[in-house]
């Protein structure tokens, strides 16, 4: 068999990860390794890739090590190996373990200096406050600090981790990804909850931007080896989800385009030399008609498939640029089809905004729509049987935790 030009290794087994391996599936017809330390439902059953357990894979001390065993065996089999992260855990791991991992894969991911900046939320409003980004107000949270003292914002307001690597590790009863309290008492609560637990880093205070899941956006963008952006594209959220641990979640995203948005991210992005996949999180504020920006992930986003579902391969992307070089010119999203990850049923039924509900309602009249994990050419029926199972449980998440805005 003849030896092929490049092999995805994929980091983690979460509708993140198979999402990628679709993309590369559908756009090279290859299978994707998923290194993981456990099974997900995500990539159980699947055709399309071949995975590889180690334990303890998603700490320091053995995740490099468990990639170094692998890559003699898959440089046998492709030229060169591409490493895709799935979560914020995985991305760090790979930056701090570049220079032993590098001689062996290619890793798309910024600097470490670069993903300090970003991961630590205090240091990347500073950075939106250099580059004229707008983004809601803020108070920076340390452990020890008063939590009756006064902040320049009403309530409700937002808190969550400054350092969403080491929350992300921290188990505690109640975790939720942000906390929304609308009083003085569940702001003490909340800070209560997380600083009962491991976590002891920065917290932020945010100002809450009015607005339902409908003034969310995304905008995913990929910048090639010299910090050039080669795809942006722009979606518009129209629900999340509502389980407590996966609040902030996607759960339905139409693709859509806003020229002002892409020129004034590529310009900041291209001014900082990012590398690699961007997420940037984002809520239309009405009180003032900005954009406002939560936060940048340093990878792809667990529904960034909207992306590839627009007609915009995430895949290709990353190949054109780090297996064969091609400076191709800058491609801006302006497709209009609709992701979804619960069943559109419950779409139609939740989605607040007339408009938007409306605009769901056509594209599936029309057939515009797509599912990450829902690929034709990999439904084997035990897993068509176990995603039916999986999915059914929103009706009952959706019934108990939704709660639209007042």
């Amino acid at each position: 068999m003849p030896k092929m030009d490049f092999l995805p290794v994929i980091l983690g087994s979460d509708d993140n990860a198979y999402g990628m391996a679709r993309a590369f599936h559908e756009q090279y017809g290859i299978k994707s390794i998923v290194a993981t330390k456990g099974h997900l439902l995500s990539t159980m059953h699947s055709k399309i890739i071949e995975k590889r357990i180690f334990e303890r894979f998603d700490e320091p001390e053995t995740f490099a090590e468990s990639l170094l065993t692998l890559k003699d065996e898959l440089l046998e089999k492709a030229d060169k190996l591409l490493l895709i992260a799935s979560n914020e855990n995985y991305v760090e791991l790979a930056v701090r373990a570049r220079s032993v991992l590098e001689p062996h894969y290619i890793l798309p991911f910024v600097s470490e200096e670069m993903m300090d900046d970003i991961i630590f939320k205090e240091k990347f409003y500073s950075m939106c406050e250099e580059y004229g980004l707008d983004y809601p107000g803020t108070v920076i949270f340390k452990k020890g600090m008063d939590p009756e003292m006064e902040l320049p914002f009403d309530f409700p307001a937002v808190v969550k981790p400054s350092d969403s690597m080491r929350y992300f590790n921290a188990q505690f009863e109640g975790k939720k990804k942000a906390y929304i309290v609308d009083s003085r008492e569940e702001f003490v609560d909340a800070i209560g909850k997380i600083y009962g637990s491991t976590y002891d880093g920065t917290l932020i205070i945010q100002d809450y931007i009015p607005g339902d899941d409908t003034t969310m956006y995304v905008l995913n963008a990929y910048c090639d080896r010299n910090g050039k952006v080669r795809m942006m594209c722009l979606g518009h959220v129209v629900l999340e989800d509502p389980t407590p641990i996966l609040i902030g979640n996607y759960v339905g995203i139409v693709g859509d385009s806003n020229q002002e948005l892409y020129d004034q991210y590529k310009r900041f992005l291209e001014a900082i030399g990012f590398t690699g996949f961007a997420n940037i999180d984002l809520k239309y504020d009405r009180r003032d008609g900005k954009f406002k920006i939560f936060e940048l992930n340093i990878r792809q986003g667990r529904s960034s498939f909207f992306v590839t579902a627009n007609g915009y391969n995430m895949a290709k992307y990353l190949v054109e640029d780090r297996v064969y070089h091609r400076d191709n010119p800058v491609v801006y999203g302006d497709n209009e089809v609709l992701w979804h990850g619960i069943p559109l049923k419950i779409l139609v039924q939740y989605t607040t905004d007339p408009k938007l509900k409306s605009q769901v309602r056509r594209l599936i009249k029309e057939g515009k729509t797509a599912s990450t994990l829902y690929y034709d050419k990999d439904m084997t029926l035990i897993r068509r049987f176990k995603l039916y199972s999986y999915y059914k449980t929103y009706h009952q998440r959706f019934a108990q935790y939704f709660k639209p805005e007042a």
